[in-house]
Formats: C-alpha cells, sequence, structure tokens
C-alpha cells in the first residue's frame, strides 16, 4: 500500500498545459507535485482550480521563464523562496515543509540553469548556482531528517541517463556531474537508482529531430531523498506516457513512492 507519493513535472508553460496537470493529478492522486517552468506569474494560476480537486497551489512564478510551484493536498509551512545564499532574479526554487507521519518533511523543488554552453556566462552561473544549492541543502539536512529535493536539474549524472547519440558537453560535463555527486555525497539518494530500471529511461525528449518517438532522450529530472527516506520508499518511476500526449511537455512526471 502507498501512504505517500510526490512527484516532479517541468511542464514548459503551465498556461499550455494546466488541463493536462489537472487531469494528470486526478488520475495519479499524488500528494505532492513540484513543479518547475511555469512562465506565468503567480497572480495570473486561479488557485481555485486545484482546490476543486483537492490540491492547494503555492507559486513562486514569473513572466515568459522559470518559475516553480508546490501543488499538494496537506498544508505547508516555513515557505523559502529562491536560494538565501545567492542573489538571483530567477525564480528557480521553492522549498517547503509538511507533515509526514507526525513528523517533519522538508521539500525543496528547482529548476536549475541549464548553462548553455560551457563557454558562455550561463554556465558559471550555473555552476555558482549549484555551489549555493549544496550549501542550502547542506544546511537544510542538518534541520530535516526527512528532506526530499527534486525538480529539473539539468544535469544526466551518468552516462546510462544519456541516449547513445547525445555527445554533450552541456548536461554531461565534468563539472556539472561533480556538483550532482557533491549534492548525494551530503546524504542523499537518487530513488530511480535505487530500483532495478528499464535500459534507456528517460525524462526528457527534444522536441526536433522526432526525439520522444525515437527515444532520443536524458534523465534530467530527479528525485533526491535522505538516509531516513531511503528504507520508506517502495518505487520510483517516470510516467513516459505523458510525453506522448498531444502539445506535450518536453519532460515527464517522474514519480517517488513511499510505505
Amino acid at each position: 500500500m502507498v501512504n505517500f507519493s510526490i512527484a516532479s513535472w517541468n511542464v514548459n508553460s503551465l498556461n499550455v498545459r494546466l488541463d493536462q496537470v489537472l487531469d494528470w493529478l486526478q488520475k495519479n492522486n499524488v500528494e505532492i507535485l513540484c513543479l518547475q517552468e511555469l512562465k506565468l506569474e503567480s497572480h495570473k494560476i486561479d488557485p481555485t482550480l486545484f482546490e476543486k480537486i483537492g490540491y492547494q497551489i503555492y507559486s513562486l512564478g514569473q513572466k515568459t521563464y522559470n518559475g516553480v510551484a508546490l501543488v499538494s493536498k496537506s498544508p505547508i509551512r516555513d515557505i523559502q523562496e529562491n536560494l538565501p545564499n545567492l542573489e538571483d532574479d530567477q525564480k528557480r526554487l521553492l522549498a517547503a515543509t509538511y507533515e509526514y507521519k507526525g513528523e517533519p518533511l522538508r521539500v525543496i523543488n528547482v529548476y536549475c540553469p541549464n548553462g548553455s554552453d560551457l563557454e558562455s556566462p550561463k554556465f558559471v552561473y550555473k555552476m555558482r548556482w549549484f555551489e549555493a544549492l549544496s550549501d542550502y541543502v547542506e544546511q537544510q539536512l542538518k534541520l530535516y531528517k526527512r528532506l526530499i529535493l527534486t525538480g529539473d536539474f539539468n544535469i544526466a549524472p551518468k552516462d546510462e541517463d544519456i541516449h547513445n547519440k547525445y555527445l554533450g558537453p552541456i548536461l554531461i560535463s565534468p563539472q556539472e556531474r561533480e556538483h550532482f555527486n557533491r549534492i548525494i555525497s551530503l546524504g542523499l539518494n537518487d530513488s530511480f537508482r535505487l530500483f532495478e530500471q528499464e535500459p534507456k529511461s528517460y525524462s526528457w525528449w527534444d522536441y526536433r529531430q522526432f526525439g520522444f518517438k525515437r527515444n532520443a532522450g536524458l534523465r534530467i529530472d530527479h528525485i533526491l531523498i535522505s538516509n531516513a527516506l531511503k528504507d520508506l520508499c517502495t518505487k520510483s518511476w517516470i510516467d513516459k506516457n505523458q510525453r506522448g500526449h498531444e502539445r506535450p511537455s518536453d519532460h515527464a512526471p517522474v514519480i517517488a513512492e513511499f510505505d
């Protein structure tokens, strides 16, 4: 029996895919859904649409770019908007505390920078952003035994997370993977890799060149869980079917289930 489940989904415009999100929530009944790349200001999101199906939404939106949201059945508290240790106008992080089996559960929802190319200022920003994220997560783990860090990381951590035609270097560079591994070393676990998975399992496929039909994807969306949650996690999977819908996001939802 699944007592608790959390999902993460880069929707690549909530305005375009609002109906898909609402429909997916009703079919999957997750406790928490973390959204990224809203591309929509918070005041333009109608919370009553979520309330009608038993959810509440707290969003940190931004016009045209970025934006993150927490959609949940339960109330949240101790909300953190953006990294507290980095000055940044881009809306990329939203954290909050839930109650899970009588204990606090900290959820950190991130939309990490892409980085463009390795020589670009955007890549320098990505490295600086991940440094701040690691420091923040380290501090949060001292406060919360049960912690989930999830979202679009824009990093494929291992070669098994990329299709064989992808050469990078962005998203798979040693510098990016080093940052990912540093976060893991703080005391987190890649929930997807706790279980046997089908080869060539990805969460993102390019719209161009029939990326999804060829399964030319990357696994860049992750649910990382603290050691205290590791033994409670019963399943972690990617809802690849959602990517096959009409006018889909280029990302599929990723889900972790806990007993």
